[in-house]
């Protein structure tokens, strides 16, 4: 009847960004890491040692997919290369098959092959999750800044060729669909897209200026293309250069929608308060939609909306659903016979206390299912602490486990 809605029916509950180890490991390092965890497994005193094997053995297997899947990107790249003519594609095909040979088997060592190789852990993780939701490569201007500055310096790389690129990878994530709405979910929002999300600026994980050139290509293309996707979000701290802040201020008074802001200052202190660790809070900021975590090491388990005016309007019927003429809640009492304001919001939030426990227990049902029958195992390799506990991302294998409801329709309801 519309009450809440569960997302996990019907996808992955996506909302994860990722950090920079995703830059600093191939796959060949990672099933190096992962056979030392396997042999140091204590069969003997550990009830969950069995789990842990399996855990990581498809974490390994994950980590071959992935070679595969890019080997394959690299020998259609030599293919098209020996049909092509003009010898400028000729050559960048080549290029293509070159580093798709490299990446993601070995960490990147430039540039392009730093932006290469979150593509390839992009798609394997909305590959491998049914379209995951809001999967997005965190600070990404932090990120590729050392391999920006470094092709630079070596005369590799120049920034027009650095803008290129990126507007390339605008237009991939752009071009990739979202799973379509469902059911409840559907009628209560038409639009979808796949809500990848670019943090661009605010600080390092030491609390210093994380902008840096990169920053300002990113911003130049959004403005170039301003595309549906991906999303972005300026983040603007103390130590945010004047600079940044006007050049952001360019582009969103021209009404694309984007970037959105977002206060470091704030939402660190938010993490904290939460549990982690000053560098943990730094590393983090916004997924796809707008809640903050910690990047790279923290679960987000968005389990479904909420339909709180949906909750009210079951009060004003004594606990039935007016549309279905179901009885879906608790006789709280006729509104007709109460006296004051209080009584009607007692009522409510005793509707409101049941639905929610309703939710919970389904939630926890559902979350156990995606456990143990549907693990995330390529998704778990690049969040701390997955491999060193030999758990899944859905397993409580992240450093932080966070599972939430998502209230809506709060402004109509106040």
């Amino acid at each position: 009847v519309g009450m809440f809605t569960e997302f996990m029916e019907q996808r992955a509950p996506g909302h994860t960004s990722l950090d920079g180890k995703v830059y600093q490991h191939g796959m060949l390092d990672l099933k190096e890491r992962i056979a030392h965890e396997l042999k140091n497994l204590d069969f003997m005193n550990d009830p969950e040692a069995t789990d842990k094997q399996e855990e990581l053995t498809a974490m390994s297997i994950s980590c071959d997919a992935a070679i595969i899947f890019a080997e394959r990107h690299a020998e259609l790249a030599e293919k098209m290369a020996g049909q092509e003519t003009d010898p400028k594609r000729k050559e960048e095909l080549k290029k293509i098959a070159e580093i798709c040979r490299w990446v993601p088997a070995h960490a990147p060592r430039t540039y392009w092959e730093a932006i290469q190789m979150y593509w390839f852990v992009h798609l394997g993780t909305i590959t491998e999750l049914n379209g995951w939701d809001a999967m997005n490569p965190g600070h990404f201007d932090q990120h590729l800044a050392p391999f920006y500055e470094k092709d630079l310096e070596e005369g590799i790389l120049t920034r027009a060729e650095a803008k290129e690129l990126m507007s390339c990878f605008f237009i991939k994530v752009n071009n990739q669909t979202a799973p379509p709405k469902v059911g409840i979910t559907a009628k209560e929002s038409g639009t979808y897209n796949d809500f990848t999300n670019l943090n661009i600026g605010g600080i390092k994980r030491d609390g210093s200026n994380g902008v840096s050139e990169v920053s300002y290509i990113m911003l130049e293309t959004v403005d170039d293309l301003h595309l549906l996707q991906p999303g972005s979000a300026l983040h603007i701290s103390v130590c945010t250069p004047e600079r940044f802040l006007r050049e952001g201020c360019k582009v969103i008074r021209k009404g694309y929608g984007y970037p959105s802001v977002f206060n470091p200052d704030t939402y660190v202190m938010e993490l904290m308060r939460q549990g982690k660790t000053p560098e943990d809070a730094r590393e983090g900021g916004c997924s796809g939609c707008i809640e903050v975590g910690a990047f790279g090491k923290e679960a987000y388990i968005l389990t479904g909306y909420l339909n709180v005016p949906k909750i009210l309007e079951v009060t004003l019927h004594n606990g039935t659903d007016p549309v279905s003429g179901k009885k879906v809640g608790l006789v709280t009492g006729d509104p007709c016979t109460f006296r004051s304001y209080e009584e009607l919001y007692d009522a409510f939030l005793k509707q409101i206390h049941y639905f929610v426990d309703m939710k919970v227990r389904v939630s926890n049902y559902i979350d156990r299912m995606f456990a143990k029958y549907a693990p995330a195992t390529f998704l778990s390799l690049f969040i701390d602490d997955c491999i060193a506990k030999g758990k899944d991302y859905y397993n409580c294998g992240p450093r932080y486990n966070t599972s939430y409801i998502q209230c809506t329709g709060l402004g109509t309801i106040t």
